[in-house]
This record gives C-alpha cells, structure tokens and sequence, in this order.
C-alpha cells in the first residue's frame, strides 16, 4: 500500500461512502414504517389479511436481495415505471429490508404479556389506545437489539446497489482497481470505510440497548 495512493483514492470513496449513506437512510425511512404495517397486519384477526401479510413476506424474505433489485430496475420499465439506479436501490433495500423489520416488530409486540393489553383495556382504554400506550413501548425494547442489528445489515447491503451501477462506495473501489490495478489498496480502503461507518453504529446500538433494553422492563 502506497500512501500517496491512498490520498489519490480517498475523495472517490468518499463521494461513494455518501451515496452509501444515502442509500442506507432512504430504506430505513421505508422500511421501518413498513415494517410495521406488515406487523401489525400480519397480526390481524381477520384470517385473509393476515395470510397474505404472511405469503407476502415470506415470499420477499425468500428472494435473494440482489434478485429483488434487478426485477425493480430491470423489470418494472415493462410496465411503465421507470427508475433511476439510485431509487431503485432505495425502494428495493427498503421494501425487502421491511419483510425482515415487520418480523423484528412482531417478535417484540408478542413477547410482551398478553395481560398487559387485558389491564389496559380493564381501565377503560380502547386496543389502539392500549397498543400505543402500553405495549409498543415495551416491544420497541424487546425489538430494539434485533433491530439495531437490521440496520447494521442494510449499510453493509447496501454495497448490492453496485451491480446496477450506483456509484455507492464498493462500485467506486470496482473502477479505481480496475484502472489501477491496486486491488490490495482499494479493497482495504473499503473495507476500513465501511468498518468506519459500522463500528460507531454497533457501539450506538449498544449503549441505546443499555439505555432501554429489555432489562429495563425489570
């Protein structure tokens, strides 16, 4: 590894490790509230709603990312919806990504005692009031870890956006070893880039666990 190099190449991947970002947040801010319309119409009472909640994210939890990013970049253009390579990345991680959120959500709203419902409805609250008010708080706790560890997943996913030519930071690591030939230099570059976002992200995750984990329902 040449120092010099690696000054040459770091504003490149910095323009790439922003795109990341963006690619990251943008499905976060989908997944996450539709996640929780999976989970909570995967819960629902009425059967035909909650089987094709259920086949709905089986079916996506079952397709491979990268399968579900070329069928909404490549395919959807048959039917008229054209996308850009960056919003088909963003709709794609967070589409598939909520499949995988709405089972975090679910998991936490029914390891939270059913007799909490029961008490809150005793006192006179109505199921969405004592849904709010009583058990999301307590399921986000219990879903908080296993969430935090979704996301983690869905930056280092995001690295799939570079088979359809976003330029997020692994695809602009493909072009400079590709032109360089200093595959050691730039793939250690990335690698210390997305160590660089993930890391503080883990060690975020951790202290918000501390703060409001599951122990603090004790």
């Amino acid at each position: 590894m040449v120092w010099n190099n690696i000054v040459e190449y770091t504003p490149i991947l910095l323009d790439g490790a922003v795109i990341t970002v963006m690619i990251t947040v943008g499905a976060l801010i989908i997944s996450t509230p539709l996640g929780f319309v999976w989970a909570m119409l995967k819960r629902s009472r009425y059967r035909p709603v909650s089987l094709i909640a259920s086949s709905v994210i089986n079916v996506v939890r079952g397709l491979p990312m990268i399968v579900l990013l070329f069928y909404i970049y490549f395919v959807f253009p048959d039917v008229g919806i054209r996308l850009t390579s960056l919003q088909a990345s963003i709709i794609g991680l967070g589409f598939g990504y909520s499949t995988y959120v709405a089972e975090v959500f679910r998991s936490g709203i029914e390891a939270v005692d059913p007799g909490q419902m029961e008490a809150a409805q005793s006192i006179g609250m109505g199921r969405i009031k004592a849904m709010i008010r009583v058990v999301l708080p307590q399921a986000f706790r219990v879903a908080l870890p296993p969430y935090s560890s979704t996301l983690v997943m869905m930056l280092k996913d995001s690295a799939i956006a570079s088979t359809i030519a976003v330029a997020e930071m692994t695809r602009q690591g493909q072009l400079i070893a590709a032109s360089t030939f200093q595959n050691t230099t730039v793939y250690t570059m990335v690698a210390v880039f997305y160590l660089a976002m993930s890391l503080p992200m883990m060690r975020i995750t951790k202290i918000l666990e501390r703060r409001f984990g599951k122990h603090e329902m004790t």
